[in-house]
């Protein structure tokens, strides 16, 4: 089975801030990590590649400082790592980085199973994965807590919603998304972080990919940051509820009632 794995690095803090003319993320003066999501991705495309055999590949796109985070996915257990990174890509939005990565598989060619995080903690969009699935025009299954494999085409999934779950049968080759429920992500060892100290990472310009540079960064990105702003502050009270059980009850329905909680 031959597997790609979508990893992204993104701000560690939650301090990040914002350009007020790019309205992008100002990453120069934050310490970046791998998606914490992304995670969970890399340790099942090992788990699964420890079960049936094959490849597993890491695949970012990101400025040259993301291959910090592709060293780390080899440190953890994949078998090579892959890294987009040209200008060009510098601004795309969700399309424009799904289809960047779309070209990257292909290029990779004879991919049986994509699986990516659920969704980056930079933006919370949950859009990449599905986009790289229309893209390449394959099967998708979303927010998976388990994957198993029936024969050779087909893996069955259990996909979390909002009401219980589904169990999928999705054709190969697939993109999947899956939930931190799915595992418990592994350590480095020393010996595979002596392994990513020199490991060869790949890297790929659009030229390499084939991809037409009109789709790419800011030009070919069809949403646009308009505005940003941090939330509102929280305000919080305490209120203390007196008397019997059923007095109390009865005032604490009544004060969510008032606060349109319930």
């Amino acid at each position: 089975m031959k597997i790609v794995v979508c990893i992204k690095q993104v701000p560690a803090s939650n301090d990040a801030k914002i350009d007020p003319l790019t309205k992008r993320i100002i990453r120069d003066t934050v310490k970046s990590i791998m998606n914490p999501f992304d995670n969970y991705a890399l340790e099942e495309s090992v788990r699964l590649r420890e079960q049936f055999g094959g490849e597993v590949i890491a695949l970012t796109m990101g400025p040259p400082a993301a291959e910090a985070i592709l060293r780390e996915a080899i440190a953890l257990g994949v078998d090579s790592g892959i890294l987009l990174s040209d200008r060009a890509f510098g601004g795309s939005d969700t399309w424009a980085t799904s289809y960047a990565l779309a070209k990257a598989i292909e290029k990779i060619g004879n991919v049986d199973l994509v699986i990516c995080g659920k969704q980056a903690i930079d933006g919370d969009t949950a859009q990449v994965g599905p986009g790289i699935a229309a893209h390449l025009d394959w099967q998708q299954a979303t927010y998976l807590v388990e994957i198993k494999r029936k024969d050779e085409r087909i893996i069955l999934t259990k996909r979390l919603h909002e009401n219980g779950y589904d169990i999928c049968e999705v054709t190969l080759p697939a993109v999947v998304t899956v939930v931190k429920g799915i595992n418990t992500p592994r350590v480095p060892t020393l010996k595979g972080r002596l392994a990513s100290l020199n490991a060869e990472i790949t890297l790929w310009k659009p030229e390499d990919i084939d991809a037409n540079i009109e789709q790419l960064g800011l030009n070919g990105s069809p949403t646009r940051v308009v505005k940003t702003e941090p939330p509102a502050p929280r305000t919080s009270s305490t209120i203390k509820i007196e008397g019997t059980p059923q007095q109390c009850a009865k005032e604490l329905v009544r004060q969510l009632r008032l606060r349109s909680i319930v």
